[in-house]
């Protein structure tokens, strides 16, 4: 695990600093957030999202640091700061390390992100224990290692009334596919549906204590991870047929929803998993004929 201090000559995007403030209020002053996988697709979006929102960022990677410093950069841009640290979500050490570095640059942590994830597709008959292994203990490992420490934080911390009427925030990202089976990707299905009986069991556990807990499953969204479900017209059409709104769902979608979510505006929103899918939770194979 390794911190890397950003140099606010840098950041100096006037871009960055127009585009996001006109989507997001500015509600979440004084919550610093760490967002894990923050260096691209969902993960840069969510970030940037909350920073517009007026949360400093913690932006997490595992590869890639000048993406992550690009997504810091952006943030200062926005007027909020900004550390990039570099931990994988999946080994303990470097969990804690991380945690203990973000609560040690800004005070205490509001928000945390469950974001950093993977796929390593297989038929199940020709699936590796290693392909199955490295998914579970990013996507579903990770996540429980990240909430714990995250957890502890906001107990410790409690509430601060004139910052948020939570003691902390949680967001678990998961997938339409925590419902919907995926041939071929049994092992990122599985982790999904282990995302979201960890969150529900959690929430349960911690609501008393002022502290929620949610998951956000996004459908098609349009991040290099699922490049091929979108880049060739083929390719695109093929995959509206799953999705009733006919569309493909961009990384702002997911932002803007999870600024929602870890806000007061949605205080009384705990142990729900939020679908942003254009409808794809809708089954559209069945709407006629079915």
């Amino acid at each position: 695990m390794t911190e890397r201090p950003i140099d606010p000559a840098a950041s100096a995007d006037p871009e960055a600093r127009a585009q996001w403030p006109v989507r997001f209020p500015t509600i979440l002053e004084g919550q610093p957030a760490l967002v894990t996988g923050a260096n691209s697709g969902i993960g840069r979006a969510v970030a940037l999202g909350l920073a517009a929102s007026g949360a400093d960022v913690v932006v997490n990677y595992v590869v890639d640091p000048q993406a992550a410093d690009d997504v810091a950069h952006q943030v200062e841009a926005l007027g909020r700061k900004a550390i990039t640290i570099k931990a994988d979500v999946s080994n303990e050490e470097d969990v804690q390390s991380m945690f203990s570095s973000a609560i040690g640059r800004f005070g205490t942590l509001h928000i945390v992100v469950n974001n950093a994830g993977l796929q390593r597709d297989a038929p199940f008959h020709d699936m590796t224990l290693e392909q199955w292994n490295k998914v579970i203990g990013v996507n579903l490992t990770g996540q429980f290692l990240c909430a714990r420490e995250a957890i502890r934080e906001f107990k410790r911390r409690g509430v601060v009334k004139d910052i948020s009427a939570a003691a902390g925030k949680l967001v678990c990202m998961s997938s339409v596919h925590q419902e919907i089976p995926w041939a071929g990707h049994a092992n990122y299905a599985a982790s999904k549906g282990g995302v979201m009986q960890m969150m529900r069991s959690l929430a349960q556990e911690v609501a008393p204590l002022a502290i929620r807990v949610n998951g956000v499953a996004p459908g098609a969204i349009r991040t290099p991870i699922n490049r091929p479900a979108w880049e060739t017209t083929e390719a695109y059409d093929s995959l509206m047929t799953l999705v009733p709104y006919r569309r493909i769902g961009e990384p702002n979608d997911i932002a803007q929803a999870v600024a929602w979510l870890v806000s007061d505006a949605a205080d009384y929103v705990v142990g729900t998993t939020l679908f942003i899918d254009g409808g794809m939770m809708l089954f559209p194979g069945f709407a006629s004929g079915g």
